[in-house]
Order: C-alpha cells, then sequence, then structure tokens
C-alpha cells in the first residue's frame, strides 16, 4: 500500500503553503485537486500556487487546460492516478491539494469514469434548458434521479445539465455511475482537512479578493472576456468571474463587482464547510489556517504516518 498525503479543506486556509512544505521536507510532488485551477488563465481569480512555489517543489495538473474547454471529476481522476503512479516510480511523495471535494472524495472511494457526452446532447439539453427554464429541467431530473436531485441545488445550472447530460448519453443516472465501488486502490491515504473558524476565513478571503486586484486581477478578467467564450462553460462559473465580466461590461460598478466576489467566495466557503465535515472522515483535522505554529504537529503527524507504511 503506497502512501498519499490528501490536502483538503477551506478556500483561504493555508492548503497551499502546507502542501508546498510538505513537498520540499518530505521529497513530494503537489497535485492539484482544484477544478478551477486546471485552468489557464485563471491562475490570480483561481488562487493558483504562485510561480515561486512552482520552483520549491514540482507541481502537477495546474493551469493545463484551456478555459474553453469541459473537464469532469473522472477526467481528473483519470491524470490524478497517473501522476500519483508517476511519483511512486521516482520515489516521491504524491501529495493532493485542493478544495474541490468531489475531486478527493473520487479518489478515495472511487467513481465509475462516465463516458464523454456528444456535442448533440450537450446541445440538445442547453436549448431546452433555454427553452423550458432551470426550474421546469430540475423538476424533470428530480424525477429520473431523485438522490441527484437532493444533492444539488435548483439553482446550480453546471450540476443540473451535466446529471442531464449523463441519463441522456448513456440512459443511466448520474447517482449510478457515482456508485464508489468499482476501483480498489493500492494506497494508504493520510487525510489531512483546514476547517479554521468561518469568521477568520471570510475576512482572509474578503482581503484576498482586494490583494488579487492588486496583482493584475482585472488584466486577468480582460483577458478572459476577450475570448468571447459562452457564459455556461465551467470556467466562466469560477467565483468573481462572473460579477468581475459583468463590470467590464458596464452593467454593475466596481465596488458591486467586488462585493460580488467577496460574497460569492464566502459563500462557497460555507459549502466547503459543510461538505468536508459530511463526507470526508478527516485523519488530521485543523481548525485553524496553516503556519508555523501548527507545521510541527502537521508534520509530526506525516512522519509517523509515512514510518508506518514503510514500517
Amino acid at each position: 500500500m503506497k502512501p498519499v498525503i490528501i490536502i483538503g479543506g477551506t478556500t483561504g486556509s493555508g492548503k497551499s503553503d502546507l502542501a508546498v512544505a510538505v513537498g520540499e521536507a518530505f521529497n513530494g510532488v503537489v497535485i492539484n485537486a482544484d477544478s478551477m485551477q486546471i485552468y489557464k488563465g485563471l491562475e490570480i481569480i483561481s488562487g493558483a500556487p504562485s510561480q515561486t512555489y512552482y520552483r520549491r517543489c514540482p507541481h502537477k495538473l495546474f493551469g493545463f487546460k484551456p478555459p474553453w474547454e469541459w473537464f469532469s471529476v473522472g477526467a481528473w481522476l483519470e491524470l490524478a492516478l497517473k501522476e500519483i503512479e508517476a511519483a511512486h516510480d521516482n520515489n516521491q511523495l504524491p501529495i493532493i491539494v485542493g478544495g474541490t471535494g468531489l475531486y478527493i472524495r473520487s479518489l478515495i472511494s472511487g467513481i465509475d469514469l462516465m463516458p464523454e457526452v456528444s456535442s448533440k446532447v450537450r446541445r440538445s439539453v442547453q436549448e431546452r434548458i433555454n427553452n423550458q427554464g432551470l426550474s421546469a429541467m430540475y423538476a424533470q431530473l428530480a424525477e429520473f434521479d431523485p438522490e441527484i436531485a437532493a444533492k444539488i441545488e435548483p439553482g446550480d445550472g453546471q450540476r443540473i445539465t451535466r446529471a442531464i447530460e449523463v441519463y441522456e448519453s448513456t440512459g443511466k443516472t448520474l447517482s449510478k455511475w457515482q456508485t464508489g465501488n468499482s476501483v480498489n486502490r493500492p494506497y494508504n491515504f493520510l487525510k489531512i482537512i483546514f476547517l479554521p473558524d468561518r469568521q477568520i476565513i471570510y475576512e482572509i478571503c474578503n482581503t484576498r479578493v482586494l490583494k488579487m486586484l492588486e496583482v493584475g486581477l482585472m488584466k486577468e478578467m480582460i483577458s478572459l472576456k476577450n475570448l468571447e467564450l459562452g457564459p455556461d462553460l465551467p470556467a466562466m462559473k469560477a467565483l468573481g468571474v462572473p460579477h468581475l465580466l459583468s463590470y467590464l461590461s458596464g452593467q454593475i460598478s466596481e465596488d458591486q463587482a467586488i462585493e460580488g466576489t467577496q460574497r460569492a467566495t464566502r459563500n462557497y466557503v460555507k459549502r466547503q464547510f459543510t461538505w468536508f465535515q459530511r463526507q470526508i472522515i478527516a485523519d488530521l483535522v485543523v481548525k485553524e489556517k496553516f503556519s508555523n505554529k501548527n507545521k510541527p504537529k502537521i508534520f509530526s503527524k506525516i512522519s509517523k504516518f509515512l514510518l508506518t507504511k514503510l514500517a
């Protein structure tokens, strides 16, 4: 059983800081598990690691997809497993880091890899959503896949669309695909989950948006706007992107865009808290932002884990 470190939790909790520190100390490779940090051109808005971090230890699956491409949990899992095996082949420690819970759960529990959805089905579903409305399509989803519908907010167009596309492409509901029972992995996972005080994280996220603006966020958004991509693409729904593009289009003020981005980030953090608490059984829950104060405790846990697996 090969060791794999998983670092998950809320936005703004210091996951990337810990990951690179572990990578340096334990000859590790940092493997991205953030659904927006896979996209090239969203480095600032997604909070991707800086070039300084990339120089400190190897990083994989960051910024490798153009924003006009779709990407699924199954596609990420396939690539992540290859990177984990490559790390082990090179006697390096795989370190999975990110806040996308579905990615992390798919690695731990497994999913049946779903086939690609045809462009014909995708267009058909999108046309019906446009004509009938999202509420009507959500009601249809609840009829043929109530299990998945119960996990999706009625206004979550991306996930509703995906669930309907999969069903119409395969004749098999998304809940059936996501059984998690078909994969037997030769890994031992050490799961470290960051869930600091929510109000503190809210303030960190508010401040982080302002810092993003200082380092070129608007320039990044102008480049994205110039691509003239469809609003239904996953990259176009990254936290803050709709608000900032609305500002650049003259629909709202800059202050409204900033406040909207901060609010969207806080709401996402709230969902992350709930998800990680209910979906992941952690080996170590860290209830404060990563810092030199809690680093010894975390590193001690990792050292003991690795010694046990090598014994």
